[in-house]
């Protein structure tokens, strides 16, 4: 079990102005920020970075998507941190998300959903490499 997970603020939740909101949220719930940045994924690096999606119908809207604004990606660090931050962030749809989530506040749609958790601690890695390298991790 690993003690760290990745996060991106979406698009739609950039553009809304949840980003410091969300923040908080994380920090209050105990989480430790050990990397973040604020950029726009160009489709290429969306694509990459979503590539276990790729033959799935949603892919391309997918892609679009994450490449249309800037996101914050940020590693979290503390106990329990992919089951802990699945919890805080809620389900993917909003409206089957619990109160007091992430998700329940912030998101609009399945698709226009916030934020990303990773959901296993050898995707965190991989997530967190893909976004950062060992000099921008504290």
């Amino acid at each position: 079990m690993s003690n760290r997970t990745l996060t991106m603020i979406k698009p739609d939740a950039m553009k809304n102005g949840y980003a410091g909101a969300i923040l908080d949220m994380i920090i209050r719930d105990g989480f430790r920020i050990v990397a973040l940045k604020q950029l726009q994924l160009t489709p290429e690096r969306a694509g990459e970075f979503y590539a276990v999606h790729k033959a799935r119908p949603f892919f391309g809207e997918l892609v679009e998507y994450m490449s249309r604004g800037p996101i914050i990606a940020a590693i979290l660090e503390k106990e329990n941190a992919v089951t802990d931050f699945r919890k805080l962030i809620g389900a993917t749809d909003p409206v089957k998300a619990d109160e007091g989530t992430i998700r329940k506040k912030y998101a609009a749609s399945v698709a226009e959903n916030a934020v990303h958790g990773s959901d296993s601690d050898e995707n965190a890695k991989i997530e967190g490499d893909f976004f950062f390298s060992a000099l921008e991790r504290y």
